[in-house]
């Protein structure tokens, strides 16, 4: 096979390729926000200096049910203490069925349709609960994969600074 031969068959595989992605943030990294929108159609952005704390979730995932009772308590007290910004990625498309989940619940923290921007600018995981800090910086401090415990979710009022 000829070198020029070569060349167009791989030029062709890759205008046929997916787009490549800038890779997640790692621990100590800066997270590049996708844009967001939430349920009621606002945008969400990430407020300079604030830390934030997300939480990918399901419909269906009950760990996921008992996690975000303790993420409700933790919205409540950062709204009230000025603590992090708390935004949750539901993995269900179908958002009139997230919204009465939510209202059956009586939870109001932040949701919006989990997007593959978001997973690629926070990790690729795809566990439920997974609960993602991010420092005053911008920068990724820790992803915790799975249920935590009321104090431990609590806990991240502080963490997350």
């Amino acid at each position: 096979m000829t070198r020029r031969r070569q060349l167009l068959i791989a030029a062709g595989a890759l205008a046929t390729a997916p787009a490549l992605r800038a890779a997640p943030a790692a621990p100590g990294e800066p997270v590049r926000w996708p844009a967001v929108t939430l349920l009621d159609g606002t945008s969400w952005q990430a407020t300079p200096g604030q830390p934030q704390v997300l939480v990918f979730w399901s419909l269906t995932c009950p760990f996921c049910q008992r996690h975000n009772v303790h993420v409700e308590k933790l919205y409540r007290a950062a709204i009230a203490q000025h603590g992090p910004g708390v935004l949750s990625a539901v993995r269900e498309r179908d958002a009139a069925a997230v919204r009465r989940h939510m209202a059956q619940r009586g939870w109001s923290f932040p949701v919006t349709l989990d997007s593959e921007a978001l997973g690629a600018a926070l990790g690729a995981r795809r566990v439920v609960p997974l609960t993602v800090v991010v420092d005053a910086r911008g920068r990724l401090k820790q992803s915790i994969p799975g249920e935590m415990f009321e104090e431990d979710v609590m806990e991240l009022m502080e963490r997350a600074a």
